[in-house]
Order: C-alpha cells, then structure tokens, then sequence
C-alpha cells in the first residue's frame, strides 16, 4: 500500500497540474459516472493529503476524495501540446481529469485513476471527519506529534503496531516503520508505555525529514551516507519498492550495521523486520519475561 509521501506527493502533482484550470471530469469505467457529470467543467483549487488519503478539491467546496489502497493507482501527465496528444483510457480508469483551458506555460495535463478503494464525491464536513480521525501526519504543516505520544505512552501494544495505526500516526506504512524503528534501535514489539518521550519526538523528527525526502525523490532511502552502496562498496538494493534500506525486505541477509541476520516474523497481520543485534528486545524490570515470553524472535528462523 502507498505510504505518506506517495500521496503527498501525488497531491503536489496535482495542484501544479490542475489548480486554477477547468477540466474534463469523466469515468470511462462507469463507477464514478454521476459525480464525475456533477464536476464536468469546473475548476480545480488543488489537492492535499492526509495520511494515505488524498482530496482533490473543486470550486464550490466539492471535493473527491481518493484512498489507493493495495492496488490503487493514480497517474498525472503534464506538458502536452494539446488535447489531441490526451491518449484514449486504458483498462478500467474510474476517474480522468482532463484541463479544459489554454496554459502556455503549463500545457494540457491529463489524470487517471486506476483500481483505488475509495473514490467518492464529498463536501468539506466528511474531510474534516476523515482528516480529524486520523493521528498527526508528519508531512503536514499542523501535526502536533504530542497527539500520537499521548496514545503511545498509555498504551501496552507494540511500538510497531502503534506506528501502522493510521489513528495514531498517519501516513506511516510497513517501510517507515521498519526502517525507523531500526534507526533508533527500537524492537518492533517494545511496548509503547515504556518509550520515553526523547525517543519519541526523535522518531517523529526522523519521520518527518525521511518522508520529506521521499516526497522529493519519490523512492524511500533511509540509510545513511556511510551504508550507502557507494561508501561500502556493495551493490545497490534490487527490489520493486525502490530505495535503500536497512532491514525492509532483507529477511535473512546481513544487517549493514552489525552483520547480524535480519530477521521478520508477523505483527498485526503485517510483516516485521528487524536486526535482534541493534534491536535487542526490551527487558523491563517490573515484568522481567513480558518481552521474552512475546518475541517473535525466538522460534523464528533466522
């Protein structure tokens, strides 16, 4: 599933395509036909992201809101000479967006999307609904990271369950939590409560530089200067998802920082990975087998 900085990304694609320019509406897949008539013509203000959902915003406070999902997919494509270089849709495009207006500047843009969960014509009151059940978004300009911590101090799951509770934290998927929790030295399966809020806000503050960068580059790295392949001589990272990595993806392989072996095992019904040498499993001393008798570690093949 497309984490934070796709949609945010995506967002900003948008609001440079679309933003002060009528447009085409249509639904050549038919699912989103009578709301796509509603908004034929109309003008674009732009769009923003909260988390994993987007919003595209039309005049007259209209908006569509869009949650990719699993298999989601949106595509912008600017700088065409004209409408006749706009190619017919291929495969089951629910929404397209079309400009309408002349732009020297900017050209024609066209938009389709593919395959999303949710695709649904709404008014300003069901964003704020959608927005204000989400937890602090790290790309977003008014997060308040004390929201999630508040959650996070008072609560027995894993920090690695808390982390992909979009009502915690949104925007954060199975990437960014692997990788930061490895970046702190944090086991997936610590319990929230025993964090000290100096762990925290530098998790929070590392999330939002590592999500900015993602929305600039469009990939996730999140290793730093001295594990890049460059710097140790190892060949760069082949994987569909993109991006240098600590442990994402690279169960049984050897930790870039101890040499360790990187292992996964299930939590919340998604993949966790984690090296036991730099996240060693958190012992508390009032309840000294709690940790122990829950890794997911022991038993598991390394």
């Amino acid at each position: 599933m497309p984490e934070g900085h796709t949609l945010r990304k995506l967002a900003d694609e948008l609001t440079a395509a679309f933003a002060g320019r009528r447009v085409r509406v249509s639904s050549p897949q038919g699912r989103f036909l009578s709301d796509a008539a509603q908004l034929d013509g109309s003008r674009v203000e732009g769009a923003d992201s909260a988390g994993k959902h987007l919003f595209v915003a039309f005049e007259g406070e209209r908006y569509v809101h869009v949650h990719l999902g699993l298999i989601g997919q949106l595509d912008v494509h600017t700088g065409l000479a004209g409408a006749a270089e706009v190619p017919e849709p291929v495969g089951a495009v629910r929404l397209r967006l079309v400009t309408l207006e002349a732009d020297d500047a900017r050209g024609t843009a066209y938009a389709d999307l593919r395959g999303a969960i949710v695709c649904d014509l709404v008014g300003p009151a069901k964003v704020a609904d959608v927005v204000g059940a989400l937890g602090p978004d790290p790309l977003r300009p008014d997060a308040d990271p004390d929201r999630a911590w508040r959650r996070i101090s008072r609560s027995d799951r894993s920090v690695g369950d808390l982390l992909m509770d979009q009502k915690v934290l949104a925007g954060v998927g199975n990437v960014y939590r692997a990788e930061v929790l490895f970046r702190h030295r944090i086991h997936p399966l610590r319990p929230g409560r025993t964090l000290r809020v100096g762990q925290w806000r530098a998790m929070w503050a590392d999330l939002v530089e590592l999500m900015a960068e993602g929305v600039r580059t469009g990939r996730i790295d999140t290793v730093r200067p001295e594990h890049t392949p460059a710097a140790m001589g190892r060949e760069p990272r082949q994987d569909d998802h993109g991006g240098e990595v600590y442990v994402y993806r690279r169960t049984a392989m050897p930790c870039l920082v101890c040499g360790g072996t990187v292992r996964t095992a299930e939590l919340a019904g998604r993949n966790a990975f984690w090296c036991p040498r730099c996240q060693p499993v958190f012992r508390s001393r009032a309840v000294p087998s709690a940790s122990r008798s829950t890794d997911p570690s022991r038993g598991a093949r390394p």
